[in-house]
């Protein structure tokens, strides 16, 4: 089985000179390179865990504080392989995040054949970019969940005492923050969606409504708290993108444009000049 070259190399062939096997053969070994990074970071991500768990604790004695000031807001163990199998989890996690440059990276290598040569050199603001709005998204989670948390314990009632096992209560933090973060890399698909010409500034604006209508239903549907603070936080921020990525996005179409228009213009004009200087 040979390994691509291009996964190293980069992608020195166009996409109209890849077969599709070619494709699926590339991105297969993609997908081998980014596994392989997320399981060796895995190592440094296990002894983060202390740091984890203490900021995690913030949020929830903010919370429990709210509605009694002498709250106790330790978290509940039961299980005595609940530590190991939660330690184990917040690594897994952290070392996705930890290999999210790689993977950003290998994703725009994979969609660069089918770019001009003057758009892959948009491939560190591209992979900046992507890192910037995850922890944009991770960062607003984190801002939120006190709000989100506070409305899960009133909810119920003050008659109920709440206790939270660390385990769950990591389990809502972590698909929070990575609900948001790769929510937040929505601007980022619609923007690469529309340079390699799949889809148009004038479609999305076009279904403007029905985004919006979307946007709303995949928020709810992606944040595991259920509250409205976590639903209108993540979804006020990604219609925003949505808009940004149709200005981006015309932009991006109308150097296209006037690329094309410039490289037209000079292989029309070729054979014109070569036969001038026959005669």
């Amino acid at each position: 089985m040979k390994f691509p070259t291009s996964i190293f190399k980069g992608a020195e062939r166009e996409s109209a000179q890849m077969t599709l096997g070619d494709h699926l053969r590339e991105l297969r070994w993609r997908l081998v390179l980014c596994v392989v990074v997320v399981t060796v970071l895995m190592i440094p991500a296990w002894f983060l865990y202390p740091w984890f768990s203490n900021t995690l604790q913030d949020p929830y004695c903010e919370a429990l504080r709210n509605l009694d000031s002498v709250a106790n807001c330790k978290f509940l163990n039961t299980q005595p392989l609940a530590p190991f199998a939660l330690r184990l989890r917040v690594a897994g996690w952290g070392s996705l995040v930890l290999a999210m440059p790689v993977i950003l990276w290998q994703i725009w290598r994979f969609i660069a054949p089918g770019l001009f040569k003057k758009e892959r050199r948009y491939a560190a603001a591209f992979v900046a970019s992507g890192l910037g709005l995850f922890a944009l998204g991770a960062w607003l989670a984190y801002f939120v969940l006190p709000k989100a948390i506070d409305f899960l314990v009133r909810v119920g009632g003050p008659d109920v005492e709440t206790r939270y096992s660390i385990a769950d209560f990591t389990r809502i933090v972590i698909l929070m923050m990575v609900a948001f973060g790769v929510g937040f890399e929505f601007p980022i698909l619609l923007v690469a969606l529309q340079m390699v010409g799949i889809l148009e500034p004038s479609t999305l604006a076009k279904y403007r409504r029905q985004g919006l209508l979307v946007i709303v239903v995949v928020a709810a549907a992606i944040t595991p708290s259920g509250d409205p603070f976590s639903l209108f936080a993540l979804a006020i921020p990604m219609y925003l993108f949505y808009e940004l990525s149709i200005l981006i996005g015309r932009l991006v179409v109308r150097r296209r444009q006037k690329a094309q228009k410039i490289a037209d213009t000079s292989s029309s004009e070729a054979p014109t000049s070569s036969l001038d200087e026959v005669s």
